[in-house]
């Protein structure tokens, strides 16, 4: 049987990791096979369960702690965002992202709008200055990015950026934010990337 659903002993809380790719019935059967083993972590102190993985919507939050709360009375929070963004989840674990799901769209994003997507972000045009580019892995624009890009909008370090041309501003990739100094748009960039605790743009 698949590896659906991980129990693992945290500092503060025990971690329990679902795996992202796996149907929300696989996930509770699974879950439900792992009850007991959930119960013994658990004498007299209530650690927090805390779950991640797996982006899960509301109706899939509400099944799994149904679930849990019927054997176990304890806390359950879970790593869910209700939207992309810089304080999005804080990914407890490394996740590849060479085959991520992506999605196209087509022309230039104008000024005021926001495009996010849960997979990587390819834009067949510009970004205006004043237009937002989020994606959970990573954003590729072919035309010239003027506007905010934030690639690993879940936590992902290893997410990049790239365009035909890089007049940000500032971009974001995972929770680090770079201020685009003056220098750095007098000449042309392309590719920004995490390297370390910073962002470095090629």
């Amino acid at each position: 049987m698949k590896n659906v659903v991980m129990i693992q002993l945290g500092k503060e809380e025990i971690l329990l990791k679902i795996a992202e790719n796996e149907a929300q019935e696989e996930i509770l059967e699974c879950l439900k096979k792992k009850i007991p083993e959930l119960k013994n972590l658990y004498k007299e102190a209530k650690t927090p369960i805390f779950v991640t993985g797996k982006v899960l919507k509301s109706k899939e939050m509400e099944e799994v702690r149904d679930i849990i709360k019927k054997e176990i009375d304890v806390e359950i929070k879970f790593d869910s965002p209700k939207v992309l963004g810089l304080h999005g989840i804080k990914k407890t674990f490394s996740e590849e992202i060479d085959s991520s799901e992506t999605k196209f769209h087509r022309g230039s994003i104008r000024s005021g709008n926001k495009v996010e997507y849960e997979g990587s972000l390819v834009v067949l045009g510009d970004v205006n200055a004043g237009a937002e580019v989020i994606a959970a892995d990573n954003v590729v624009v072919l035309g010239i990015l003027r506007g905010l890009a934030h690639a690993g909008a879940k936590g992902n370090r290893k997410a990049i950026i790239a365009a035909a041309q890089i007049e940000a501003p500032q971009i974001r990739i995972a929770n680090v934010v770079k201020e685009m100094e003056k220098e750095d748009n007098s000449q042309r960039k392309t590719y920004a990337y995490m390297e370390g605790e910073n962002i470095v743009i090629e």
